[in-house]
């Protein structure tokens, strides 16, 4: 008996909206507050972001970091994969805050790292470098630390930023390195025109770069394309 092309498409409805939902119902959040964050910008809440980063990548579907409003004390983080899921997503409607110190954070490479972190989405927040400091430092002529990047995307598949604001890296602000396939959306970089190598976004060795609907202005080169870079737009 031949079914009725109607019936087919509500069953394929009902099938589709069962699936959504139930990848809703799967996803578990990991709220940094519950995790021993503060939000008075001076108690270090690093731990509590790396426990985070661990619960979520451990987890066999999806799963979200948030952070709710207020600003939030980070040393140098290194959040890395390979994951149980590629569906992890970081949301943060506060603000990260970079030591004041810059001799904390200034020779370890990336104040924030992601590596062979596939599938990432990382929306909103807005991460402070406050690199006046060393800034100040360099110009002086003294010996000082080369300085950290504020966001370090390394090795890693499908991730898509979306909402970022950087503020006053130590040095460049964005980098994406060995990757394939990134996003980069509404992102705003901001420092000082005589800021040194704060570089807005830089990309290297990597296949597949979208940088949409961006405001970038910063001491060095708005967008920097080193080797090994292709198919970037």
């Amino acid at each position: 008996m031949a079914i009725n092309p109607i019936t087919i498409i509500l069953i394929e409805s009902f099938v589709f909206a069962l699936f959504s939902r139930s990848l809703a119902i799967n996803r578990v959040t990991f709220n940094v507050l519950d995790l021993g964050a503060k939000v008075d910008g001076k108690t270090d809440s690093t731990t509590a972001f790396l426990k985070a980063w661990s619960a979520a990548c451990g987890s066999p579907g999806p799963a979200t970091i948030y952070a709710p409003r207020g600003r939030y004390l980070v040393k140098n983080a290194h959040f890395k994969g390979q994951c149980k899921n590629k569906a992890i997503r970081v949301r943060i409607d506060g603000t990260l805050v970079a030591p004041s110190d810059y001799d904390v954070i200034g020779n370890v490479g990336n104040w924030l790292l992601f590596e062979g972190a596939d599938g990432v989405s990382i929306e909103g927040a807005i991460l402070d470098g406050q690199g006046n400091g060393l800034w100040a430092c360099k110009s002086t002529g003294k010996s000082c630390p080369s300085g950290a990047t504020t966001l370090g995307i390394s090795n890693s598949k499908d991730v898509a930023i979306n909402g970022l604001t950087s503020l006053n890296s130590q040095m460049f602000h964005i980098v994406i390195n060995g990757c394939d396939n990134e996003e980069l959306q509404g992102v705003k970089v901001l420092a000082s025109g005589n800021s040194p190598n704060t570089d807005g976004i830089h990309v290297q060795l990597t296949t597949g770069v979208t940088i949409l609907n961006s405001k970038i202005s910063t001491g060095d080169d708005c967008i920097s394309i080193g080797p090994g870079t292709s198919n970037l737009w």
